[in-house]
């Protein structure tokens, strides 16, 4: 599927760091999704990316991206599915809880979720997981 044609969607971090990295495919899919409805990702990815600054030079190159992009909340729904979503997959599938949050996001949100990590999220059968490249 060519990322043109992808719905609107939930992106992972893992692709937010692709196109960092500057990997052509992750920055043609945040371009399409941009152009679509806007890049949408959860706060705690929005975290995860401060989390992996290792100066002010990026974290100021991270908050600017941050201002131009959809920072989704953690709701008092998603916060109740994540927690269910813990208790059922931590211990059969080792769910962290950062995936836990940002799955339970997507759900809430009506989103599928884009990551390249598709085996962290399989498990949930609700939720559309999808690997954009």
């Amino acid at each position: 599927m060519a990322a043109a044609n992808l719905p609107n969607g939930l992106i992972d971090t893992d692709i937010l760091i692709d196109a960092e990295r500057g990997a052509p495919d992750a920055i043609a899919f945040l371009t399409s999704q941009h152009a679509r409805a806007g890049v949408h990702i959860s706060i705690v990815s929005a975290m995860e990316l401060v989390a992996g600054c290792r100066n002010t030079g990026e974290l100021v190159q991270v908050q600017a991206f941050l201002q131009q992009i959809n920072i989704l909340p953690i709701t008092l729904v998603a916060s109740r599915t994540a927690l269910q979503l813990m208790e059922t997959y931590f211990l059969s599938h080792r769910l962290l809880i950062p995936d836990s949050l940002i799955a339970a996001t997507a759900l809430d949100n009506g989103f599928p979720l884009y990551t390249k990590n598709a085996h962290h999220f399989q498990m949930i059968s609700l939720l559309q997981v999808i690997r954009p490249y």
